[in-house]
């Protein structure tokens, strides 16, 4: 127990006592990540399959064996939470591992705070229960900011308002732009976020600037939000559904 505490072990993205050795390339590397981040940009760019995984190294004692979660020669354990079927190690508990059958792997944040939502094809925190939009296999997609997969993402996801995922730190970069266009979900342009008090003040805009005479005709419209087709006032600012009184439109005309 004491050689436990004393050694330093594992890598910047988990405390293990154990190193992979990868049947890809017939390398060691102390996790799948390091692995990744290792080829990445490389002419030999490849993913490696946490499935795939057969042998690991012992970082106290160097010895190679197949699988588990105890050294065969010095008996240490290799993590506090092991998953046989991700082949995951980690000390850190405090991450709330849990493995998603469904999924088919590990997740984070405590499995009695998350549901499998069989159409998104993902596991969902309960809060969002019967409470968000549905798209079949929403979970299974590339981050529409930085291009990365969704599903197997170590970064935190955040779920717009229409279903579609992204990450949330590409989403805050997104409205650190500052511009309406940065309001609307990368994929369907839907509103990403309850934009009352901005179609309000256009609202306002709109009533101190009339246009003149010669502008002064209907255009057709639709709307990103509720998806119907409206015929309003023509004007530069902007122009309000009829429906639903969101200023997320476009000419349609």
């Amino acid at each position: 127990m004491e050689l436990q505490q004393n050694i330093t072990y594992g890598c910047k993205h988990y405390n293990r006592k154990c190193k992979f050795f990868t049947n890809c390339c017939n390398k060691i590397f102390d996790c799948r990540l390091c692995h990744d981040e290792h080829f990445e940009n490389t002419k030999n760019q490849h993913i490696l399959n946490r499935h795939t995984i057969t042998h690991i190294i012992c970082s106290i004692c160097n010895e190679k064996q197949l699988v588990s979660n105890e050294c065969i020669k010095c008996k240490i354990t290799f993590g506090e939470y092991f998953c046989k079927i991700c082949n995951l190690f980690d000390d850190d508990t405090s991450k709330q591992q849990y493995h998603c059958d469904k999924c088919g792997i590990c997740r984070v944040g405590g499995k009695e705070n998350f549901y499998h939502c069989d159409t998104c094809n993902s596991c969902i925190n309960n809060d969002l229960k019967d409470n968000h939009v549905c798209i079949e296999n929403s979970f299974h997609n590339t981050c529409p900011i930085c291009c990365e997969p969704i599903f197997n993402s170590v970064k935190n996801i955040t779920m717009l308002k229409c279903g579609h995922t992204i990450h949330i730190e590409c989403f805050k970069e997104m409205l650190q732009e500052g511009t309406f266009s940065s309001l609307r979900c990368p994929y369907c342009n839907k509103s990403t976020i309850d934009c009352d008090h901005i179609f309000k003040y256009l609202q306002q805009e709109i009533d101190n600037t009339p246009m003149p005479e010669d502008l002064n005709y209907n255009v057709k419209i639709l709307c990103n939000d509720c998806l119907k087709e409206s015929e309003t006032k023509f004007h530069i600012i902007g122009h309000k559904c009829n429906d639903c009184g969101s200023y997320n439109t476009r000419r349609s005309d």
